[in-house]
């Protein structure tokens, strides 16, 4: 097939990707955002989120500004790499921005369309998640398309895109992750430990920061973190095949932008078909199972869709099938993977139920058993893991592991709609309770945001198992790029070794940070809920025309997590450019493989905690084991509040330290090469 043709049509399947964002756009906005209550909490909301994004993008923008000068300086006399580098980040940064934005105006809106019915709210929600999953695949491939098109033979120029993805992921993961969680523990702790009110009570000066992190965490931060895995798996296998002898320059350099183009192609089918109907009299239990089986809908139908899409253009345009085999491998071991962290974070099942019953006996014993479940979820991940890599590696070598990591995240604008719908739905459900829209709507929201808890944790674990197997498709790029046969060379070098434990440490430091991050702020917004309280009088008796300084809330926990970045955030780059500068390349690769081991198992441990954790409270709030205000569900949420920063601060910021430092380790391995080695 003409060159010409294959660039229209892949540049196509990213304008078609975003084309169906402008209509998801217009399907929300004609919706009503309810009452004027309804509209002063979500323009509250709004209004903290796009402030906390603003002060987030300046101190981006600093960042970018160093690094571009630092790639156009040392990387590439002619600033090839540098301007791709400024695409990538304006891009991600740009499907951040319009993701959280439509978010922050659906919330309401979701609430309002559950006041008539269960399928009105969960419509909107999901067109809402989906904006952010069809921004990030969209941009995403139009984006990294053009860079290759304008450069076709500029490998490092592609990548220069990929990590200017990880810088906004970076910045906005571990910032809205530090935010999210200081506003969380520190509303739970006053809120429901200390005074006894419920979540989302009106009366809590930082339910709206809560509400605001949930945005930015698990919208903005959520999406960054799968744009940067999505054009890192196509990037690395572009370069893979490019370097391929049994594809050849060209058709490596368009095979992954074809199957990318067609898994939007599918996936927007597949969101098509995602189509509630109202369900007559039914109660929590069954609205949930219906949402659920709407969903899952959509994902049967675009996997199936993409299976039959991707062996065919394989079959046509490859010459055969062992890609194709590589590329089911990943999109196999992810779909495995989803279903492990299922188990292990669901309400309903045995884990998590264990912990509910360890609640019975204290928090200390409710911490003790959610890490002991934590670190037994990440036998089977690691095995998945582990065949997904040989399986692909045998069907099509290393470019075989780029293909499998590109397979995990061919459907990503499905998977990330039902993903960042879960924030949405938690929005309703505290706008229902703080406008006092009654029991049955809240009931209704309530039924959304339950679902919305079980998608959260399955893209949590999906994140994670794409990034280790887009860290191994960087490895392996690494290894080419700097010439090292048979990879490594030896584990007996000293520099190997050295790089390995460096990169086994920086895993801890960097979670410690993170984690540091979290109970900085949440101490802050503690001390601040605490005084209100104090000194507001009237405010915690719920009297009339007395409101909490929400605004404050919000700002404490903007300048502790802008902060709290700037070291970890410094330490991923850093720390490979060090080590490349005085071991040389071996120790680098060393140091990939320490981060990529120690991570990948954090990661999982961190988020399959954090997630069991939380849904043992909840399990306990249903009415088990005593219910709310029982000492089981005191003990809960103890729990709950240390899982906060593993599941959604330190848990998912690892997987971009795992990433990026292979695209570091990528960037500036050709330097490497020329200095000290061992």
């Amino acid at each position: 097939m003409n060159e010409w043709v294959l660039r229209i049509l892949i540049l196509l399947g990213g304008v078609l990707g975003l084309a169906f964002v402008g209509y998801l756009v217009n399907v929300i906005l004609r919706e009503s955002e309810g009452n004027d209550k309804m509209r002063e909490i979500s323009h509250a909301i709004r209004q903290g989120a796009m402030a906390f994004l603003r002060r987030e993008f300046l101190t981006l923008t600093a960042f970018t500004v160093v690094v571009f000068i630092v790639l156009a300086v040392f990387i590439d006399p002619r600033p090839f790499v540098a301007v791709a580098y400024l695409v990538g980040t304006i891009t991600s940064a740009l499907s951040g921005w319009l993701g959280m934005n439509i978010a922050t105006v659906a919330n309401a809106r979701t609430a309002n369309a559950a006041m008539k019915g269960w399928a009105g709210g969960l419509k909107i929600a999901f067109s809402s998640g989906a904006v952010m999953g069809f921004c990030v695949v969209g941009l995403g491939l139009l984006g990294l398309a053009i860079v290759a098109f304008i450069w076709p033979d500029e490998s490092h120029v592609w990548l220069g895109f990929a990590f200017g993805a990880s810088s906004v992921a970076l910045f906005l993961r571990a910032g809205g992750g530090i935010f999210t969680k200081s506003a969380d523990v520190g509303a739970d702790l006053v809120g429901k430990v200390e005074a006894g009110i419920p979540e989302d009570d009106p009366r809590n000066p930082a339910v709206i920061a809560d509400n605001v992190g949930d945005n930015v965490g698990d919208v903005a931060g959520m999406g960054s973190d799968l744009y940067e895995s999505y054009v890192s798996a196509i990037a690395a296998s572009m370069v893979l095949g490019v370097i391929s002898l049994e594809l050849g320059a060209v058709k490596g350099l368009f095979l992954p932008l074809l199957l990318a183009a067609a898994g939007i192609v599918c996936s927007i089918i597949g969101a098509l078909s995602v189509r509630p109907k109202e369900i007559s009299g039914g109660g929590f239990e069954e609205q949930v199972h219906k949402a659920h089986a709407t969903m899952n809908r959509g994902v049967y139908v675009s996997n199936v869709l993409m299976i039959i899409a991707s062996g065919l253009i394989i079959w046509f345009y490859a010459g055969n099938l062992s890609l194709f085999g590589a590329l089911v491998a990943g999109l196999v071991a992810g779909f495995l993977i989803s279903l492990s962290t299922e188990y292990f974070t669901s309400a309903d099942r045995g884990p998590t139920k264990k912990i509910a019953r360890a609640a019975e006996s204290g928090a200390a014993v409710t911490i003790i058993e959610g890490m002991s479940q934590g670190m037994m979820s990440t036998v089977l991940p690691v095995i998945l893991v582990v065949i997904g890599t040989v399986v692909s590696y045998i069907f099509g070598g290393l470019l075989g592991i780029g293909i499998a990591a590109m397979g995990m995240l061919i459907n990503l604008g499905m998977l990330l709609a039902m993903d960042c719908y879960g924030p949405i739905a938690d929005n309703s459900a505290g706008i229902a309770e703080m406008a006092g829209l009654g029991k049955e709507v809240r009931e209704r929201c309530e039924a959304l945001d339950a679902v919305g808890n079980t998608t959260a944790a399955l893209g949590k674990g999906f994140a994670i198992a794409s990034a280790a197997l887009a860290s191994l498709a960087w490895l392996a790029t690494y290894f080419e790029v700097v010439h090292l046969e048979g990879g490594i060379a030896s584990l007996t070098n000293v520099a190997v070794i050295s790089g390995i434990l460096i990169g086994g440490m920086l895993t801890f430091v960097f979670s410690a940070l993170a984690m540091n991050g979290v109970s900085t702020g949440g101490f802050a917004i503690v001390n601040e809920v605490r005084r209100q309280f104090r000194e507001i009088k009237g405010l915690l008796e719920g009297k009339e025309g007395v409101k909490p300084d929400y605004v404050k809330c919000v700002d404490i926990a903007t300048k502790v997590a802008l902060k709290s970045m700037i070291i970890p955030g410094l330490l991923v780059i850093v720390v490979p450019l060090i080590l490349g500068f005085t071991l040389g390349p071996k120790a680098v690769a060393g140091l990939l493989i320490g981060a990529l081991l120690t991570g990948f198992l954090m990661a999982v441990m961190m988020a399959n905690a954090g997630g069991a954790w939380d849904n043992a409270k909840k399990y306990i709030e249903s009415g088990a084991l005593g219910g709310k205000g029982s000492p089981a569900h005191k003990a809960a949420v103890i729990g709950d509040t240390v899982g906060d920063p593993f599941k959604d601060t330190a848990g998912p910021s690892l997987n971009i330290l795992i990433k990026l430092v292979g695209k570091v380790a990528v960037i500036f391995g050709p330097i490497f090469i020329t200095l000290i080695t061992f």
